[in-house]
């Protein structure tokens, strides 16, 4: 269960406390860093839905493809990615690939994260839930709580700029 101090038995355990408007179909995705592993979080700006988050200890291009390709499987293709100019979003590698799905890149202008303010604040959410409670023990720990947290955030916590709705809820009654 997530949030539950003292879980036992070598799993992660609860650590106390230490501009362009929305539309269907853009995703934005991020690179986190957290201790030894990375976070590759996908949410949708329409609806803030997460749609995955893929944790491994090294995220270039070709992992990052991989994934993107694994999430159109079950919510196609974006018309665009919002993304930073990190090495793994501006390899000849990725652009190719967005190509060859008809997908438009836009980067943020360097420096300017606030340009991307929906995923920056997904990450921060999701550090202060996740990342920062937890001492975990391997990156399957990660994985798993990763994955309860998703559930919650997409089914059970209503967000303010959605009218107070969950992503799902808002999804649903548009």
């Amino acid at each position: 269960m997530l949030g539950e101090p003292g879980v036992s038995g070598g799993a992660a355990t609860y650590q106390l406390p230490i501009t362009l408007p929305p539309g269907r179909n853009n995703m934005t995705p991020s690179v986190a860093f957290s201790y030894s592993s990375r976070t590759f979080n996908v949410i949708d700006d329409f609806n803030r839905e997460v749609l995955g988050i893929d944790i491994a200890t090294s995220m270039p291009s070709l992992r990052v493809i991989r994934y993107l390709d694994q999430l159109a499987e079950w919510h196609g293709y974006p018309e665009k990615i919002r993304v930073d100019n990190g090495s793994e979003f501006t390899s000849e590698v990725f652009v190719n690939w967005a190509k060859a799905h008809d997908i438009m890149i836009d980067y943020i202008k360097p420096g300017c994260p606030y340009q991307n303010a929906y995923i920056e604040r997904f990450n921060r959410t999701y550090r202060d839930d996740v990342l920062d409670c937890y001492i975990f023990n391997n990156l399957n720990e990660v994985k798993q709580i990763t994955e309860d947290w998703i559930e919650l955030y997409n089914n059970e916590r209503p967000h303010d700029s959605l009218n107070d709705m969950t992503p799902l809820e808002y999804r649903n009654a548009a």
